[in-house]
C-alpha cells in the first residue's frame, strides 16, 4: 500500500471512528435520561442516590436497592443497574467500599478473613442501608444487589438485618448462604464463568434435590424464593453490562415487591465497547501527525532465534524470584505486586538485550541517534491522547479512575515498574527487520508469567485471575497504540511511555488501598 492510499485509508478510519465516538457518547449520555442522580458523602464513603426524574409515583413508596461493587471495582461499575432500577421507580443507592474508588479511607484487616476486612465491609454496608432508608421517598421495602466480592458481604449483611426483603448477586461465591438466608435470593452468573455457575446451582440445591438454571424455587411471600440465572456470552466483568443480567435482576425485584416495570433496562455495554474501539482506531490517523524521531526504525531487530530466549528468561525467572514477595506491597492489594512484577520483568529483559548485544549490536537499547525535541513532543502527545482519553472514558463511563491525593504517590511508584517493562518490551519487539507478531508473543509471555505467579502463590495472588480480562484488554488497546505511534515516530520510546503511564495509572487507582 503506497503512501497516498494509506493516507486516504487513515482519513476514512478517522471519519468512521469519529462518527462512532459521537454515537457512543450520545448513547451513554442518553442512558441517564429519566433519572435524577445526587452525590453525597457518608463520612469517607462516597454515596450516589438514583431516583426517577418524574414525580408521578408517591414520594414515600419507593423500594430501596442498595448496590455494592466487587473487588477492585467502584460504584461507577454498577451504574447500569442503578440507572435501570431508578428509571423503573426504585430508589437505587450505590457507594464505594473502603479502600476502593473515591473512598479515602483504606480497607483494614485481612481481605481473606471473615473477622478481618469482611467485618469492616459489612459494618459499612449497614451504615449505607441506614442512610438510604432515611431518605424521604424510601418506604417500599429493601433489597441488596452486589457483584463478586460484594455478594458475600451482602449475604452476611442480610443474615443479620431483618429489613432485607431480597438479595440479588452477580458472580456470587459465599459460604454464608443457607436454605433460608438470605431471603428471596437470585444469583446470576456469566455463561463464561464455569466454576461460579456450579456454585450458583449448589446454592439453589440447598432448597431442592434437582436444581436447574432458570427455574424459581420456593415462595416470594415466605421469603424462600431461590433462582440461578445465566447471562449469555459474558464473563466476570461483562456480566455487569449484560442485558440478560439487567432484565433478570429487574424482574426478580418486581416479583419481590409486587411491581410492574415498564421502562427498558440501561443497555450501555455496546456503547461502551464502541467508545473504546473508536478511541483506539482514532489513534491511527491522529498518530500520523506525530513528529519523526528517527530516520530509520529503531529497535533490537532480532531474529526469532535471538528473540525467543529474551522472552522466555524473564517470563520464567520473574515469578520464581518473587515467590515470597508480599502481595500488599505499597499498601495496594495485588497492584503493588504487579508493579514489581512489571519492573523485575523489564530489568531481566534489559539484561537479555545487553547480553544479546555482544552478538547483535542493534539489540543494545537506545543505540540509535534520536532528535530530542521531537522525541519529547511525540511522547507527550501520545501520553495525553493514549492514556488521557482512555482514563477519562474509564472514569466517566466504566469505573473510578480518579487520582486522589492518597493515590498520587502510588502512580509515581507504579510508573517505575511499568516504565522498566514497557521500555524493554518495546525495544525488544521493534526494529527493522523484527519478527512478525513479536509484540503479541511477548505480551502473551508476560501473561503466562503472571499465570505462573498465581500458581506459585495462589492464596496471595488469586485476585489476579479476577482482573486478568482487564489486563488482556489493556494489552490489546495499548498494543495498537504502541504500534501506530512507533510507525509514525520510528522510535519505541513514545509508545513505551504511553503504555507505562496508562498501566501505572490503572494499577494505582483501581486496586484497593489497605491500611498499613
Amino acid at each position: 500500500m503506497n503512501r497516498d492510499v494509506r493516507a486516504r485509508v487513515a482519513l476514512g478510519a478517522g471519519i468512521v471512528s469519529g462518527a462512532a465516538l459521537v454515537w457512543a457518547l450520545s448513547a451513554l449520555i442518553g442512558a441517564r435520561s429519566g433519572v435524577e442522580q445526587t452525590t453525597e458523602r457518608l463520612g469517607p464513603t462516597p454515596v450516589s442516590v438514583f431516583r426517577p426524574a418524574s414525580t408521578s409515583q408517591a414520594e414515600a413508596d419507593r423500594p430501596v436497592v442498595v448496590i455494592a461493587h466487587g473487588f477492585a471495582g467502584s460504584q461507577q461499575l454498577m451504574r447500569s443497574h442503578a440507572l435501570t432500577l431508578a428509571r423503573n421507580g426504585y430508589l437505587a443507592v450505590s457507594f464505594d467500599f473502603l479502600g476502593h474508588g473515591r473512598n479515602r479511607e483504606p480497607l483494614r484487616g485481612d481481605i481473606t478473613e471473615i473477622e478481618g476486612a469482611t467485618r469492616h465491609l459489612v459494618k459499612q454496608t449497614r451504615q449505607v442501608i441506614d442512610h438510604a432508608l432515611s431518605k424521604p421517598d424510601a418506604g417500599g421495602g429493601l433489597a441488596l444487589l452486589g457483584h463478586s466480592m460484594a455478594s458475600d458481604i451482602l449475604v452476611r449483611t442480610a443474615r443479620s438485618d431483618p429489613r432485607v426483603d431480597a438479595t440479588v448477586t452477580f458472580s456470587m461465591f459465599s459460604p454464608a448462604v443457607t436454605s433460608t438466608v438470605p431471603k428471596n435470593l437470585l444469583t446470576i452468573t456469566g455463561e463464561l464463568e464455569g466454576f461460579l455457575r456450579k456454585e450458583a446451582l449448589r446454592v439453589v440445591g440447598l432448597v431442592t434435590d434437582d436444581p436447574k438454571v432458570g427455574v424459581t424455587y420456593g415462595s416470594f411471600e415466605e421469603g424462600t424464593a431461590r433462582r440461578a440465572a445465566v447471562a449469555g456470552g459474558v464473563e466476570h466483568v461483562g456480566i455487569l453490562f449484560s442485558t440478560d443480567g439487567l432484565q433478570e435482576a429487574l424482574k426478580w425485584l418486581d416479583q419481590v415487591f409486587d411491581r410492574t416495570s415498564t421502562e427498558p433496562v440501561a443497555r450501555r455495554g455496546l456503547a461502551i465497547a464502541v467508545l473504546f474501539l473508536a478511541l483506539g482506531v482514532l489513534a491511527w490517523p491522529l498518530s500520523r501527525f506525530l513528529p519523526r524521531v528517527c530516520r530509520e526504525p529503531a529497535g533490537a531487530s532480532l531474529s526469532w532465534k535471538a528473540f525467543v530466549p529474551a522472552v522466555a528468561v524473564p517470563a520464567i525467572a520473574t515469578p520464581l524470584l518473587l515467590m515470597e514477595f508480599p502481595p500488599d506491597f505499597l499498601s495496594v492489594l495485588v497492584g503493588g505486586y504487579l508493579a514489581v512484577h512489571f519492573g523485575l520483568y523489564g530489568i531481566l529483559t534489559f539484561g537479555c538485550l545487553f547480553w544479546l548485544a555482544r552478538r547483535y549490536p542493534e539489540a543494545a537499547p537506545y543505540r540509535r541517534r534520536v532528535l530530542v525535541g521531537p522525541l519529547a513532543a511525540a511522547s507527550a502527545a501520545a501520553v495525553v491522547y493514549g492514556a488521557g482519553s482512555v482514563g477519562w472514558a474509564m472514569d466517566t463511563f466504566v469505573t473510578s479512575f480518579a487520582v486522589t491525593s492518597a493515590r498520587l504517590p502510588l502512580v509515581f511508584a507504579m510508573f517505575l515498574g511499568t516504565a522498566a517493562y514497557f521500555s524493554a518490551d518495546e525495544w525488544l519487539t521493534r526494529g527493522h527487520p523484527s519478527p512478525r507478531g513479536a509484540q503479541w508473543v511477548s505480551r502473551a509471555a508476560f501473561l503466562a508469567s503472571l499465570g505462573l505467579a498465581v500458581v506459585l502463590s495462589f492464596e496471595d495472588l488469586f485476585f489476579l485471575l479476577i482482573i486478568s480480562f482487564v489486563i488482556l484488554l489493556y494489552f490489546g488497546i495499548y498494543g495498537l497504540f504502541g504500534e501506530w505511534v512507533y510507525r509514525a515516530t520510528g522510535h519505541p520510546a513514545p509508545g513505551a511511555v504511553t503504555n507505562a503511564v496508562a498501566f501505572a495509572w490503572a494499577l494505582a487507582v483501581v486496586f484497593p488501598m489497605l491500611a498499613g
